[in-house]
């Protein structure tokens, strides 16, 4: 896992199609608008640098619950970040009405 470039199925966006969080997703998703806001920041500041962005709402949530602690450490990043990161992708998806 790890590496979670994605394959010609548009399951892989560019940075605008990615989500920015609002009021509406933390609601929806029952987390703080701060603590999205964060998750947004370093998803797009950290993550592209490995690998392609994968569009939040297509993103399997078990895999990243797998996958996250390896990529937050190799990137030097804080625990802290990496529930911020799983709290955006989830509200992206419940913003979306998607269950998982």
């Amino acid at each position: 896992m790890g590496d979670m470039a994605g394959e010609d199925d548009g399951s892989v966006g560019g940075i605008s199609e990615v989500p920015n969080p609002d009021e509406k997703m933390a609601r929806a998703a029952g987390k703080p608008l701060s603590q999205l806001q964060r998750g947004h920041e370093v998803y797009m500041l950290n993550c592209g640098q490995c690998h392609q962005y994968q569009l939040p709402e297509e993103v399997d949530i078990f895999d990243w619950e797998d996958a996250m602690p390896k990529m937050i450490g190799h990137a030097g990043l804080p625990t802290s970040d990496e529930k911020a990161v799983l709290d955006y992708v989830v509200a992206v998806k419940k913003s979306k009405g998607q269950e998982f």
